[in-house]
């Protein structure tokens, strides 16, 4: 199954497979479709197409990445863990060993490139209509408000493009964007963002482009947690089989996805600040009002009949939580690259992602669990982690229980809880400074004397051959469970 490459065709594979739900009645983007969708995300119902948006004549999709299966058919995979063999097989560090073994890497590798650098076309569906200067008008989309506390609309699902000054690298990222006006937005620029950092560097202009309603892999790409530099594009592309094919735009010199259903075309200025927010966030609280980047439409174009995309964030679990766990499958073959004693990792969605982060490893001396610690908080934005549990490998980092169970039942708090400071996520509003804040590690690992533990007891086990032995037999006791 290939993933899908355009949001069209997305929606009828949703509708097809029975995914998706249309619904005719008008509906208010304010507030009530927030509502609709945040208990259709926790039920773990279907995809929402919005056709009669109070308001507009555009069609508004929403929690089309609500569940692991959903997910799975964005990207064209069976499982999530398929997809990060797909790209583990073409990052893998140890060399290939014998000629014919290197030629079929070298082969894999040029397939692999030209499948996903990006491909210029002249012509590109997004463009179909063109919107300049006082015919510019974000009204014309149902862009939600979201939360009661929140000021104004939020476009939600953006990818934004930009380039970095210095090098010229593209970069696609994902940032909320306040509407102020018919063609003016805020641009949530986190400090840590790479594109806030191409935005402090630059000297006067930054021309930028914002593409809605892409096809799923395209959309998953603008969030991943990428280093500064490799583009998300061919990202895409690499998980998609097919290159991401761009058009010019009409009035910034970048290169947009020709099958967007909406661009914004536009610039920032270096320096022109406003106060953005509040905006009800992924960690279940509002983030506060604070000074970030204004973005000028220059142009806006879209399909005919474009549909508007968008998602809610706010008390997980929310539809973006199979966007972040997509993330943990794609790049865990990465962490364990640098970590190798990494067995597995687990990011609990209660915890935002950013809160916590489960670990298992293959433990071969002692304290070996706080080198762990510490390799994670220096690994990209897994350094923003607040919390690092670390659990030996036979423990499923993915069961909750069973890790609470190690944790309370291997810990002694003198001696394996270790706090330490240094970077969190801008919007962790419970750091003393902004940015920046207290860590704590928790080493649930087994312990030798070496470790000061007295003898360590045995875990308690079932015979391998007994359980086997009850499996086949079980619907001869006649208990239903």
């Amino acid at each position: 199954m290939a993933a899908p490459l355009s949001l069209r065709e997305w929606i009828a594979r949703l509708e097809r497979l029975g995914e998706l739900t249309r619904v005719d009645a008008e509906v208010d983007p304010d507030l009530e479709i927030t509502e609709i969708a945040d208990r259709t995300v926790k039920a773990g119902g279907p995809a929402l197409l919005f056709e009669h948006p109070k308001g507009s004549e555009h069609a508004l999709l929403i929690n089309q990445f609500g569940t692991e299966r959903r997910m799975c058919l964005a990207l064209g995979v069976e499982s999530l863990d398929e997809a990060a063999a797909r790209i583990a097989s073409l990052v893998e560090l140890k060399p290939p060993q014998g000629a014919r073994a290197k030629l079929g890497k070298l082969r894999e590798l040029k397939s692999a490139a030209k499948n996903s650098q990006p491909r210029r076309v002249r012509r590109g569906a997004c463009q179909e209509i063109v919107l300049r200067g006082d015919e510019i008008d974000l009204g014309l989309l149902p862009v939600q408000r979201c939360w009661p506390g929140d000021p104004a609309p939020f476009i939600t699902l953006p990818a934004v493009i930009t380039f970095d000054p210095r090098t010229g690298a593209r970069n696609v990222g994902m940032y909320r964007m306040q509407v102020i006006d018919e063609r003016t937005t805020f641009m949530h620029w986190q400090l840590q963002k790479d594109a806030a950092a191409s935005w402090r560097e630059m000297e006067g202009r930054l021309e930028l482009a914002v593409a809605i309603g892409l096809d799923p892999t395209t959309t998953y790409a603008a969030t991943a947690p990428l280093p500064r530099g490799l583009d998300e594009l061919m990202l895409a592309g690499l998980l998609r089989g097919e290159p991401v094919e761009l058009v010019k735009a009409k009035t910034v010199e970048i290169d947009v996805p020709a099958e967007a259903e909406i661009v914004l075309e536009g610039y920032v200025e270096r320096g022109e600040v406003g106060i953005e927010g509040p905006f009800g966030d992924h960690t279940g609280f509002y983030s506060p009002a604070a000074p970030f980047p204004l973005f000028h439409l220059t142009a806006m174009t879209m399909r005919s009949d474009a549909i508007y995309t968008s998602i809610v964030v706010g008390k997980p679990p929310a539809e973006d939580a199979w966007l972040g766990k997509t993330s943990e499958r794609l790049f865990l073959p990465a962490i364990r690259s640098a970590v190798p004693e990494i067995v597995d990792l687990d990011l609990p969605v209660a915890g935002a992602f950013h809160n916590c982060a489960i670990v298992s490893i293959r433990k071969d001396f002692p304290n070996q669990a706080r080198k762990v610690m510490n390799a994670v908080w220096g690994l990209g934005m897994l350094s923003l982690t607040k919390a690092v549990v670390v659990v030996d490998e036979h423990v499923d980092p993915h069961d909750y229980e069973d890790v609470f169970f190690h944790v309370c039942a291997n810990v002694d708090p003198k001696r394996d809880v270790m706090i330490a400071e240094g970077p969190l996520d801008q919007l962790d509003h419970s750091a003393t400074l902004e940015c920046f804040g207290g860590k704590i590690g928790i080493d649930a690992t087994r312990k030798d004397a070496t470790e000061g533990a007295r003898e360590w007891p045995q875990e308690i086990e079932m015979i391998g051959a007994v359980r086997e032995l009850v499996d086949r037999r079980w619907r001869e006791y006649g208990i239903q469970l």
